[in-house]
């Protein structure tokens, strides 16, 4: 299995919290607060500073949660609750007039679109004092766009023949709305958080990536409803900006193949953000439209999973059934219940029987359930005496549920401004929620969930004697249908030995699992000989060196969660997918991506312990690699420790120079690979490429 397949889930872990913390999504133990005024200009009342009473990380949010309300009002065509909260908190827009122009020209529009004679006296009002003002300095074309828009006094709304058809669209609310929410994030420099830039720019490459290799991507379903097709658009630059000095030329084309821009909309791009790079791909990402809904519902879902924040399972990260239908298990009380998870969780598994001592509880397939109707919800844990699903007298993860944060989820009251009430947000209801909340409260009550999280931290903590006890004593068969996972808890156990001088005590421990486990699977002969040679070097810390704790947690987590009904969440499987496809797009495009580093995306792919997995690991992950199988790349061909390194192609060793790649891409317009494999062909020389191509 390749190694891109593996995922550093601590550092996803680290970019969830954040983007949660960040949108207030879990709940803070400090005391809430109003909103500051963001506005540069205006004076505060009180004699202490804002940045004294606030946190940076919530000036954002507020910042973000403006710029949200002022787009939901233009959307909804209120333009005058958005220049009121302009002139309050971003009076700078109002100064701009190419900006005041586009605002106050749907003012128009809209009093006109109400119908009312007192709305079309409120329009005409409009044109003499704001509008026709506006129109004389806004920009060089203002005053003909004014003098076009005098038509819609005469054409209808509902004329799509008329030459104001476009003025009257509704698209044109959003329009207007994507582009004065870039101005604003630009001043307040309230970008969306970092894993939501992360997300959107590994599904754009892995949208792109199988469409230009033809393959279907195994997570579709899911990236086609949270990265949607339009973007915002492009904000433009003042007109003094056009006469910006040259852009590097490596510059211009990173920005262009990373966001998929033209070069002329990358050069544009730069010109907004005066030559800053870095904030001109951020725009570029912001403009991009997530499905926050969505987005959250994962970001929720993983949090449960990965004991982030506390829960109810079966309504968050869902317990998914073979062809996403149901899983049924079958008890000695024979109760008759049938969990249906279509809505819940739409993602398949391979539903396997799984024998519990003292239990006899059964996961069966759908058809089964068919004939044999006893079967009872793998949502409602089944407390009969003769049940035994974990070990008894325990209460497992307690103390670690109690330091786990509680989800809040996004409610965006009114924070900016209460006297101005949208019908888009939404007010919490003390009813409802509190009846969701004891909902959760007695649903969550799965001690089978908890037991798994506890396992997880156990393995996190090096305790493998326990979590080896623990599961034998929950599931006598889970370990011989999962030896490599045996394998890994017994070399740390080995290891934790060595490291305290019990060098006996971990030759039994060899000698009774690892030398065994080893004869049966040759796969796993050199990693026992690398962990023996832990005995002829006391002085080092061999558990750090030999096993990676977090991965092993995970792999962990995820066996014996498939092996209870409870499946992955699908942010790890869209992670997953969208990393390897990321890989394999760099690789053939032969240059390091130079933005990884800015979005974490190196941090996600940095794994530091060799890896080892079942075959039921390999089966699952082969699942998730979309086009494995399908690609072939050149081993001939190196990729760059930068991206300004020049790149080396084995065939005649030849080495192409950037500015000679740039230089065939920019001429004859074509992707990277091909002016590296055309610049090969002729010893690196990019003048006599385009000579014999336009020869």
């Amino acid at each position: 299995m390749e190694a891109s397949l593996f995922v550093n889930w601590e550092a996803l872990d680290s970019l969830v919290l954040n983007f949660a913390k960040s949108e207030n999504l879990i709940e803070d133990s400090s005391p809430p607060s109003s909103p500051p005024s963001t506005s540069s200009t205006s004076t505060s009342s009180s004699s202490t500073s804002p940045s004294s009473l606030f946190s940076s990380s919530s000036l954002l949010y507020h910042s973000r949660l403006l710029i949200r309300q002022i787009r939901k009002h233009l959307e909804f065509g209120d333009v005058d609750s958005c220049i009121h909260l302009l002139h309050i908190h971003a009076p700078f827009i109002l100064d701009d007039h190419r900006l005041l122009f586009l605002l106050q020209k749907q003012k128009f529009i809209e009093l006109l679109r109400r119908g009312t004679e007192k709305d079309r006296h409120l329009a005409i009002e409009c044109l003499r004092t704001a509008l026709a003002p506006c129109a004389l300095d806004a920009y060089p074309e203002a005053y003909e766009e004014f003098k076009h828009v005098l038509l819609a006094l005469i054409f209808d709304k509902d004329d799509q023949a008329s030459p104001v058809a476009i003025e009257w669209s509704e698209r044109r609310r959003f329009d207007i709305a994507g582009f004065l929410s870039s101005f604003l994030r630009v001043h307040f420099n309230a970008y969306d958080p970092m894993f939501s830039m992360t997300l959107r720019y590994l599904i754009s490459i892995h949208k792109f990536y199988c469409s230009h290799q033809g393959i279907s991507s195994p997570i579709s379903d899911l990236t086609e409803r949270l990265l949607l097709e339009e973007r915002d658009p492009p904000p433009i630059p003042k007109e003094s900006l056009y006469e910006a000095p040259p852009f590097d030329e490596v510059d211009i084309q990173a920005l262009a193949h990373a966001v998929e821009l033209t070069r002329q909309g990358a050069i544009d791009s730069l010109r907004f953000s005066k030559g800053d790079l870095v904030q001109a791909f951020q725009n570029e990402l912001c403009r991009m439209k997530l499905d926050v809904s969505v987005l959250d519902e994962l970001v929720h879902e993983y949090s449960v999973y990965r004991g982030i924040v506390d829960g109810d399972l079966t309504s968050s990260s869902g317990i998914q059934t073979s062809g996403g239908s149901s899983i049924v298990c079958q008890s000695d009380h024979h109760s008759t219940k049938e969990f249906n998870s279509d809505k819940d969780a739409p993602q398949e598994i391979n539903a396997e029987t799984m024998s519990i001592e003292g239990t006899n509880i059964e996961f069966r397939s759908t058809s089964e359930v068919m004939n044999n109707r006893d079967d009872c919800s793998t949502s409602e844990i089944h407390k009969s005496e003769n049940c035994r699903g974990l070990p008894r007298n325990r209460s497992p993860g307690s103390g670690e549920r109690r330091r786990r944060k509680r989800w809040r989820g996004r409610v965006e009251m009114e924070e900016i401004n209460p006297d101005i009430p949208f019908s888009g947000t939404r007010k919490p209801d003390p009813i409802n929620d509190t009846l969701e909340e004891q909902q959760i409260v007695s649903n969550s009550d799965d001690n089978r969930y908890e037991f798994v999280l506890e396992m997880k931290d156990f393995a996190y903590k090096g305790m493998a004697s326990e979590v080896v006890e623990e599961v034998n004593a929950m599931d006598p068969s889970f370990f011989t249908q999962n030896p490599v996972l045996l394998f890994q808890l017994k070399q740390v156990e080995f290891l934790k030995l060595v490291n305290s001088g019990a060098h006996s005590e971990a030759l039994r421990v060899a000698c009774s699992y690892l030398g065994p486990s080893a004869s049966k699977n040759p796969s796993l002969l050199k990693p026992l000989k690398e962990t023996l040679l832990a005995l002829l070097r006391p002085d080092e810390d061999a558990l750090a060196k030999g096993v990676s704790l977090p991965v092993l947690a995970t792999s962990l987590q995820v066996a014996m969660g498939r092996r209870l009904g409870i499946e992955e969440p699908r942010l790890m499987k869209l992670m997953r997918a969208a990393l390897h496809t990321h890989n394999e797009w760099f690789r053939l495009q032969m240059c390091k991506d130079r933005f990884e580093g800015l979005l974490k995306i190196d941090s996600l792919k940095e794994i530091h312990a060799p890896l080892l997995t079942d075959d039921t690991f390999k089966t699952n992950a082969d699942m998730c690699t979309p086009g494995s199988s399908q690609v072939t790349i050149s081993s001939s061909i190196t990729m760059p420790e930068d991206g300004n390194s020049p790149m080396q192609v084995s065939s005649g060793d030849v080495i192409c120079d950037e500015n000679a790649i740039l230089k065939v891409m920019e001429f004859l317009a074509l992707p990277r690979a091909d002016a590296i494999h055309l610049l090969a062909q002729y010893n690196g020389n990019a003048e006599s490429v385009i000579q014999q191509i336009f020869a």
